[in-house]
């Protein structure tokens, strides 16, 4: 009687078991790693509607963050958004599975252009990622503020308005923000200074880069990857050094706040660093059949633009564009001219002492 008992109670538990792994796999949780402030709001509900596949969306502000996740492994997740040059090491790493894209029927949407940019530099013939957004790394600034301390003729349009001391002296009253994004700000100061943006001569950055970036540094109130949309959008900060869409989107938050702060981004005449963010799946995905669903979303012409015309990011969807705001899609800072994309670089795959190298100067930089 005991023993039936307890047969009938461990086979009641069988089935309970058997019917929960049922419904588990009929819907399957995709687990997200993307950057803040980086999707529209209805992209995760209508996707989740759409397939019966509910998300767990978490956020990073660092590719530094990602990239110790990704290599230790293990890391839970499903679908995860490394901008290019961390990808390529990672891809190096085997951190990431092949795409099938026999499953990406909107695939063919992609800029073929963009693809071969990506491929070129991270991920040759582009077997493990797919581009979600693509930006530039320039100037953001509060309008009335640099005219009432630089005066009308402030030189929005160069670097020279954050690397020359004369001016980040007189704007640190103000509040001035760069980027926690060594890679970025280190190859922008090699630009600057007419040197290889990628270099892989070490005393390019140990006696050319970090001198630049020292002499500067007393006046730089604070570096953070996040913080400064809010900084910038509520006048706390008046010049940062940012990504494109960031800024864009500081300067929607003060026009809807009505707060009287007007914000603009710049290209820099000197040329600017142009990056893509790319999602990519990690080798050991709990769910990598889903992730492949959501990245096929994502191609869909109206989500990538509902996505676009959200976070003032350009995406690289074309098929997207007649879905896209005009004040955005005409927006230069956004989609730069022919002319402004020919001054553009990317940051490419660099060695690993260099790397380190980068690392350490980027300490010193911090610690000054």
């Amino acid at each position: 009687m005991q023993r039936s008992a307890m047969l009938t109670t461990v086979c009641a538990a069988a089935i309970l078991s058997t019917l929960s792994g049922m419904a588990h796999a009929a819907s399957p949780v995709l687990h997200i790693f993307n950057w803040s402030d980086y999707i529209a709001t209805d992209t995760i509900p209508n996707f989740e509607k759409q397939t019966g596949i509910k998300v767990a969306y978490d956020v990073f502000d660092s590719n530094e963050v990602l990239e110790a996740k990704v290599l230790a492994g293990h890391t839970g997740y499903d679908l995860v958004v490394p901008s290019n040059d961390f990808l390529g090491k990672q891809i190096i790493a085997g951190a990431f599975l092949k795409l099938d894209k026999s499953k990406l029927t909107h695939y063919k949407n992609l800029d073929p252009k963009l693809l071969k940019l990506i491929s070129d530099s991270a991920d040759p013939g582009n077997q493990y990622s797919v581009p979600y957004l693509w930006g530039t790394t320039g100037i953001g600034y509060n309008v009335d503020k640099i005219k009432q301390i630089l005066g009308p003729d402030a030189p929005v349009d160069s670097w020279d308005l954050v690397f020359q001391p004369k001016y980040m002296k007189k704007l640190q009253q103000c509040g001035v923000s760069f980027l926690n994004a060594p890679t970025e700000i280190l190859s922008t100061a090699l630009n600057y200074m007419g040197k290889n943006p990628n270099s892989t001569t070490p005393s390019d950055y140990t006696d050319v880069a970090l001198p630049l970036l020292k002499k500067i540094r007393p006046y730089i109130s604070d570096i953070n990857s996040s913080q400064y949309i809010n900084d910038l959008a509520n006048g706390d900060v008046c010049v940062v050094i940012g990504w494109s869409g960031d800024v864009m989107m500081a300067a929607n938050r003060a026009e809807q706040a009505k707060n009287g702060i007007h914000i603009r981004y710049s290209i820099p005449k000197q040329g600017a660093l142009v990056w893509f963010d790319m999602m990519a799946i990690p080798k050991d995905a709990p769910n990598p059949d889903a992730a492949l669903k959501f990245i096929n979303y994502i191609l869909e012409p109206k989500v990538a633009a509902a996505i676009t015309n959200y976070v003032s990011y350009a995406n690289p969807n074309p098929a997207s564009n007649a879905a896209v705001d005009k004040a955005i899609l005409n927006n230069p800072g956004i989609y730069p001219s022919t002319i402004t994309r020919e001054k553009l670089f990317s940051a490419k795959l660099l060695p690993m002492k260099i790397d380190r190298l980068r690392t350490r100067v980027w300490t010193q930089f911090l610690q000054n």
